[in-house]
């Protein structure tokens, strides 16, 4: 991914979060996997590995896709207000956005 790419993911989560349109934090994110209201997950690029396991065990089995972004944790802290390894976005119009940015 280059920094464009990362400038794309910025700005869309950054959207996508003044819209109401995402969960952060990593039971918050579960749960709204296993509730079928996230169609996608952004890991941030320093999510410990033991965190991406089990964020991808619990998508996997719901086919909600996880994509590993450029944003470290300190990043997504000063975009969303929260110090956090994943964010679910909970609208199929931002997650088709994030999907184009990472195809």
């Amino acid at each position: 991914m280059n920094s464009a790419a990362k400038q794309k993911t910025a700005n869309l989560l950054t959207i996508c979060i003044k819209a109401g349109k995402s969960i952060k934090g990593f039971d918050s994110v579960c749960d709204a996997v296993k509730e079928g209201k996230a169609f996608c997950v952004l890991a941030a690029s320093d999510a410990s590995a033991r965190t991406l396991k089990e964020v991808n065990f619990v998508c996997s089995g719901r086919n909600v896709p996880v994509y590993t972004t450029e944003l470290s944790k300190e990043e997504m802290l000063n975009i969303c207000g929260k110090e956090t390894a994943v964010i679910a976005v909970c609208d199929k119009g931002f997650a088709g956005g994030f999907g184009k940015i990472f195809a």
